[in-house]
């Protein structure tokens, strides 16, 4: 059962060097006693919210600010369905509740279990929420069912934890990055406007990739509906205009930029004071071009790296090239947007990056993932940050 492999996962654990405090839910002690992880951790076991073992100091409080990172294994369906709702009921859904720390969530359950849709989308919430996921392994489960469900072997989380608390490499440290990111909105009158299907996501990912190789990022978005991330610099914008506007008065001290944003091409010429109102003929709306921005960056470029997208419905490389090479970009992330099943809106995307005698596919993806491949693969090509 897996709540056994628990037991060798602290002992491994805690034979790499970890200090490794653990919690139990009820339910988990009646499978193991918890004087196992106690002999394995060589810490108390905690398996009560009330049961406070220092007087001192709140437990799950404690705990929860204590650790820097916190492994959820075995995870069953349950515990999922809780945090990913906001249910603190025991020790171990109060103390993620109270924690700030990084959360790893190892499932366990039958395999049908793992995929019905309350589980699917519970998972998918927490995910949002920012928790990570060990994906279980396929093989003979406890109930008898063949399929994936299993936990993750205990050697193979170890190896996880190793990786993660590694030093890491900060490419971008010392270097100032700009993206852009989500749609443009043009007014027609004060109650409607232009504007496309873009989210924001893919440029939100960008951003966040560039902070975590170590930028001092600026993020300039327009209007969004969701997160914005957080540890870099943002200027919110409305039009093409004003996001021209904001990105020129970073871009000289700027090492790289990165257009994601979908903007406006064309803006109303003469937009309305008052709301337009409806009559019994046809009435036709005089567009006027905005600013290519892109192309604007790619003229003043003096030392910076110029990254561009290309959210196509036809002909993608065709488009992509020959973008590269008008608007004096240095790369080109070029995507197929008629494909309903990424990038504008969706969480997977599917592009290819063009530079000067370069291309590379790369295959559908988190978007969260992409972006940092991305960037590795710019930098590798570049050498920017060198």
């Amino acid at each position: 059962m897996a709540v056994y492999k628990a037991v060798a996962l602290v002992s491994k654990l805690t034979q790499a060097g970890a200090v490794v405090k653990v919690m139990m839910t009820e339910s988990a002690t009646k499978f193991v006693n918890p004087l196992s992880f106690q002999v394995m951790s060589k810490h108390d076991v905690y398996t009560d919210t009330f049961d406070e073992k220092d007087s001192n100091v709140i437990a799950h409080i404690d705990l929860a600010d204590w650790a820097d990172l916190i492994i959820v294994a075995p995870a069953t369906a349950n515990v999922i369905g809780k945090l990913a709702n906001g249910i603190a009921d025991n020790m171990v859904t109060t103390t993620l509740l109270a924690t700030t720390k990084p959360v790893w969530i190892a499932p366990a359950m039958n395999v049908h279990m793992y995929e019905h849709p309350a589980v699917i989308r519970n998972i998918d919430r927490l995910y949002k929420d920012g928790i990570r996921f060990i994906e279980p392994s396929a093989g003979f489960l406890a109930c008898g069912y063949v399929g994936k469900g299993r936990l993750e072997e205990p050697e193979k989380i170890t190896a996880l934890v190793a990786a993660f608390f590694q030093p890491k490499k900060l490419p971008l440290k010392g270097k100032k990055v700009i993206v852009s990111a989500g749609p443009t909105l043009e007014r027609i009158d004060p109650v409607r406007y232009l504007s496309n299907f873009s989210s924001g996501k893919m440029g939100f990912a960008m951003a966040e990739a560039a902070r975590d190789l170590g930028a001092d990022v600026v993020l300039v978005h327009g209007p969004v509906s969701i997160p914005i991330p957080n540890g870099m610099r943002v200027i919110s914008v409305e039009s093409a205009e004003q996001m021209y506007e904001a990105i020129l008065s970073e871009y000289d001290k700027a090492d790289i930029v990165v257009k994601a944003a979908a903007v406006a091409d064309y803006r109303p010429k003469h937009p309305a004071t008052q709301k337009i109102k409806k009559t019994s003929t046809d009435q036709g709306l005089e567009l006027e071009r905005t600013t290519d921005i892109l192309a604007s960056l790619g003229a003043k470029k003096t030392h910076q790296l110029l990254v561009g997208f290309a959210a196509e419905t036809n002909d993608v490389a065709t488009y992509a090239t020959g973008k590269l090479e008008k608007k004096n970009a240095d790369f080109i992330i070029a995507n197929d947007v008629s494909k309903t099943d990424r990038g504008f809106g969706s969480e997977q995307n599917t592009v290819t990056l063009y530079g000067r005698d370069f291309e590379r596919a790369f295959p559908s993806m988190d978007k969260k993932q992409l972006a940092v491949q991305l960037f590795e693969t710019i930098l590798t090509q570049s050498g920017v940050a060198e």
